[in-house]
């Protein structure tokens, strides 16, 4: 391997700056004592600076494998929150391609935790909305904990109903709301409750639309409606006896007509 060549070569460089260090303390002239301290001196710096190689490596090592500990244990974690199946790792690779594999793994769940809080506090701001004006109880689900997919899915279903019910809702009432007035003007009504001034105000999207609420709107509809149908009765049968007495009073024609308007 190229590690092993390079290895042989950093042993060369040492015996090579050795044997030049010699030739040059010999050439000088230094006394054999003074060369073996000056070797040991040599001996000491290398030993110190492989020691701390070694030492930083270890490190790395330690810190390697502290971190994949760490990591499979947050992942059991993440596993268990995400109702997923435990996390099979490669036992052939090496430590440096585990830890990384492990942290990419953990990175990549608590995305996946991050995204399913994030859309479960967007549907319960929806559903909170939608039932503070249907008037509905909220969606029951456990939010002190990761929802699984089939909880967020079904609670998606459970708003999207929501909305449909408030559009239905929303369609009946203005339709309602419309006749209402109608009635109301024609039988020169003006709105003397709380229920009715709610129904006629400007603001369509102040008015709760519960289910009472609809059931009560029906209900205001067929009794303006039931006035309107009693008066036009009164007015068929006066309108009849009018006509009876015309006939009885001998009334031309033409005064007939000018009354006829009312």
């Amino acid at each position: 391997a190229l590690s092993e060549v390079l290895a042989t070569e950093a042993v060369c460089c040492l015996n090579r700056a050795m044997a030049t260090l010699r030739d040059i303390w010999e050439e000088i002239g230094i006394p054999e004592e003074q060369r073996l301290e000056r070797t040991d001196a040599v001996r000491k710096h290398i030993k110190n600076l492989l020691d701390m190689m070694v030492a930083e490596e270890e490190s790395l090592k330690e810190r390697l494998l502290k971190s994949i500990v760490l990591c499979r244990k947050e992942l059991d974690t993440l596993c268990r929150e995400l109702q997923l199946g435990s996390f099979e790792t490669e036992e052939e690779c090496t430590m440096l391609q585990m830890e990384k594999n492990l942290r990419t793994q953990v990175e990549v769940l608590q995305k996946q935790k991050r995204d399913r809080k994030q859309e479960l506090k967007a549907l319960q701001e929806q559903d909170q909305g939608l039932c503070d004006i249907l008037c509905t109880a909220l969606f029951s689900i456990d939010t002190r904990s990761v929802p699984s997919l089939e909880d967020l899915d079904c609670y998606r279903r459970h708003v999207a109903s929501l909305k449909t019910l408030k559009e239905q809702r929303q369609e009946e009432f203005v339709t309602k709301k419309r006749q209402i007035i109608l009635l109301m003007e024609e039988l020169d009504h003006t709105p003397d409750t709380s229920f009715e001034r709610d129904v006629v105000c400007e603001d369509e999207e102040a008015f709760c639309l519960s289910k009472d609420n609809i059931v009560a709107l029906q209900n205001l509809l067929q009794q303006l409606e039931a006035r309107r149908a009693l008066n036009e009765a009164v007015c068929a049968e006066l309108r009849a006896r009018i006509v009876a007495l015309w006939e009885r009073l001998q009334i031309p024609q033409e005064e007939r007509e000018s009354l006829a308007v009312h």
